[in-house]
């Protein structure tokens, strides 16, 4: 993909650009400066982290949009006040954004879970179903009629190109890993090609943070399964594949002095550090997603502009996932290091 291999090299010092103000983005920004004003910091999930029990964590929530108004009877109603969370911002983002390659975007990330989920079916000889998520570019009523009839040119072409990679994938090598593979691959050079036509500085910076992100996570989940897959790399970031495939053969002590002039020397060096000593990846998922946070917060810069409106919006969204993991942890009376560990930088 030609856009993706002609990508200009590393010339910031810690987070990539944002791109420049946007006066028609006003109004919009203006409404995500008073949002961004309600999200909850790292303190206000240490109280509920710290609280004696479940019951106690939820009534940390009172007065924030987690309130839940009453007595919490089982997890399936902390699941749904999340989910409908969830939908309401995503609803809010469509009205304030008014962009329809910015909604194409958000919209696309359910077709690809869609097809996760339809590919695994297929190459495990289950039923397609019709239980997908209705929020995508393709109405979830499709999925099943299109799979069954193997008809994927009624599918936009980066779902094409998804299929494609993931059936082939499996059928070539018979690990179901390579469905995900296939789709992580083609949703990225999806969101990249788009981020390109859409002439977004912030977007391009974005997506290739988050290729350069999941390719670390890639290469020390393989180094820990001992596995020498270097095909599994993605290309579009900022640091080269060849870099990473070296990292891959490298023993851990090294890694740090090898990616010493990354910007993700500090991630990579204390996802190892713990990692050699708990055997858990949870520091590295913790410091890719506050490398992620501390980048959607340097759109604070700007006046107005959809950098604005779309990183609160994701901001939201992660503060919702830490939600959910946090009140899974204290219903499930789960360690509260383990918690603590895991808990971001909001």
């Amino acid at each position: 993909m030609k856009s993706i291999n002609e990508q200009p090299a590393v010339d910031f010092s810690r987070y990539p650009p944002v791109g420049e103000e946007d006066w028609n983005y006003a109004y919009a920004t203006a409404s995500a400066r008073v949002l961004e004003a309600s999200l909850l910091n790292r303190s206000q999930f240490m109280d509920i982290i710290n609280a004696a029990d479940f019951s106690e964590a939820t009534e940390t929530l009172t007065g924030t949009d987690y309130a839940f108004g009453g007595e919490v009877k089982n997890f399936a109603d902390v699941e749904m006040m999340l989910l409908s969370l969830r939908s309401e911002s995503r609803a809010l983002f469509v009205n304030l954004i008014e962009n329809s390659d910015y909604i194409e975007l958000l919209r696309a990330r359910e077709d690809f879970t869609n097809m996760r989920l339809a590919v695994r079916r297929v190459v495990t000889g289950r039923p397609i179903g019709v239980d997908y998520c209705d929020n995508g570019n393709v109405p979830a009523s499709e999925f099943e009629e299109i799979f069954e009839q193997e008809n994927y040119s009624r599918f936009p072409d980066y779902l094409q190109e998804g299929v494609e990679q993931a059936i082939l994938g499996y059928y070539n090598t018979k690990d179901i890993c390579m469905i995900d593979h296939g789709i992580d691959r083609a949703q990225a050079e999806y969101k990249l090609t788009k981020a390109s036509e859409m002439k977004s500085t912030f977007l391009l910076s974005l997506f290739r943070t988050q290729v350069d992100l999941n390719n670390i996570r890639t290469m020390l989940r393989l180094k820990m399964a001992e596995r020498d897959d270097r095909d599994l790399f993605v290309k579009g970031g900022y640091v080269e594949v060849e870099k990473l495939v070296q990292g891959l053969l490298s023993g851990y002590e090294t890694l740090a002095n090898l990616f010493e002039s990354s910007v993700y020397s500090a991630i990579i060096e204390g996802a190892v550090a713990y990692l050699t000593a708990n055997q858990s990846f949870l520091a590295l998922e913790r410091m890719c997603e506050e490398h992620v946070i501390g980048f959607l917060k340097t759109t604070q810069t700007l006046s107005a502009g959809p950098q604005t409106v779309t990183a609160y919006f994701l901001r939201k969204e992660n503060e919702i996932r830490t939600m959910r993991m946090v009140l899974t942890g204290k219903y499930n009376g789960l360690d509260t290091k383990l918690l603590t560990d895991r808990l971001g930088d909001q």
